[in-house]
């Protein structure tokens, strides 16, 4: 009796010693496509980043199939997404902005500044291998909180292969072009001429 509760043990923990390896992953920033920076004249911030709650979770998701998630146990975010996110939004903003354009998330913001809110639909790999990015972006008068402009996107990079580190940096991708649309606007007159 007491050999094959031994046995049982044994089988028990070889089992648990054969579970894949937890993979953490980051989002990180990407040049801007251009090498020109956008001229703003008043510092932003990226105020805020709305994710859905799927997403809301340090498991790593995707779509396999219509109304169908894949939420992986083994592969995890290194850190909530939305601080992730607002990070690396921050970051390619900086790389495209003048100096002192870019106020980070967390520093006191000057009197006079402008606030981008990120609102996400959708953002991760859908069932063909590509990521998918749906939400909008919206700035407002960071005093006054006074509307400047709105602007929804859909934007689409396709990972390099089936692994959720090439998915990863497709996520990074996609958020530099975000960057770049905003970079752009914030130096167009429509944004100016809402003050």
């Amino acid at each position: 009796m007491r050999w094959l509760a031994l046995l049982g043990l044994t089988v028990l923990l070889s089992g648990c010693g054969s579970s894949p390896k937890t993979q953490f992953y980051t989002l990180d920033p990407v040049p801007p496509q251009t090498s020109r920076q956008a001229a703003a004249s008043i510092p932003v911030q990226v105020a805020a980043v709305h994710i859905p709650p799927a997403l809301d979770r340090q498991e790593m998701v995707r779509e396999r199939a219509p109304h169908r998630l894949d939420v992986s146990d083994q592969n995890r975010w290194g850190g909530a997404l939305d601080n992730m996110i607002q990070r690396v939004l921050t970051q390619d903003l900086a790389q495209r902005l003048p100096p002192s354009g870019v106020v980070l998330p967390q520093e006191p913001a000057p009197p006079r500044h402008d606030a981008i809110v990120v609102d996400i639909l959708e953002f991760d790999e859908d069932a063909s291998g590509q990521v998918v990015f749906d939400g909008s972006w919206s700035l407002t008068d960071g005093a006054s909180d006074k509307p400047l402009a709105t602007r929804h996107l859909r934007l689409a990079a396709r990972a390099g292969s089936n692994s959720y580190g090439d998915q990863v940096a497709a996520m990074s991708r996609v958020l530099g072009e975000l960057s770049d649309d905003i970079a752009g606007a914030l130096g167009s007159a429509p944004v100016h001429a809402a003050r």
